[in-house]
């Protein structure tokens, strides 16, 4: 049968924990999956806020959003900004109280896409860290790393430095990894304190 994908791990340990009715954060919103998966969770009463810096990618993610029946999914706001943005752009009362954030790193895997605009750690450290201020106590967040392309491993090495270094009163750290391909994508969940 074989393990879960990262993604699919993600999704249980996001799914595991956020309710219904609370508020989400796509961090880095590429095709659309994970807000659409985080909208169906989060149903009619909560809401999702979808962050990316390429206008292709929330062009991608409303046409996803727009396949489903709007009467089980949250409204979800769509935000042409950086991850690293998002403290500043998220209403103030959403503060702590988020239930999950989820990171897809790298780049948009969609045709047509600019494999060169890629995520990075100037952006990426500092969404992590808002990230964690903005959830409320047991909320999740999951970043997907892929350290197979340029850029990536660097950002993945960073990424997993940051979350090691964190403080057990903030949140407990954990990597879902296939050892024997070190060029897969991997995961970081922090589930927070």
């Amino acid at each position: 049968m074989g393990f879960q994908s990262v993604l699919s791990f993600a999704h249980k340990l996001v799914s595991e924990r956020l309710q219904p009715g609370e508020s989400a954060i796509d961090a880095t919103a590429g095709t659309g999956a994970d807000t659409l998966f985080l909208a169906g969770i989060c149903g009619a009463r909560g809401h999702v806020y979808a962050f990316d810096i390429q206008p292709q990618a929330l062009q991608l993610t409303q046409t996803r959003l727009d396949k489903e029946s709007k009467l089980r999914l949250s409204p979800v706001t769509l935000l042409l900004k950086s991850h690293a943005d998002m403290g500043a752009a998220l209403p103030p009362e959403t503060n702590g109280k988020i239930g999950a954030v989820m990171f897809n790193l790298g780049y948009l895997p969609a045709s047509g896409a600019d494999q060169a605009v890629i995520t990075s750690p100037h952006s990426t450290i500092p969404a992590l860290e808002q990230a964690l201020e903005l959830l409320r106590p047991r909320g999740v967040l999951t970043a997907v790393l892929y350290p197979g392309h340029s850029g990536g491993r660097e950002e993945a090495a960073i990424v997993e430095a940051w979350a090691a270094a964190l403080s057990q009163g903030r949140g407990q750290a954990l990597v879902y990894r296939q050892l024997q391909k070190p060029d897969s994508p991997y995961l970081i969940a922090v589930e927070k304190k």
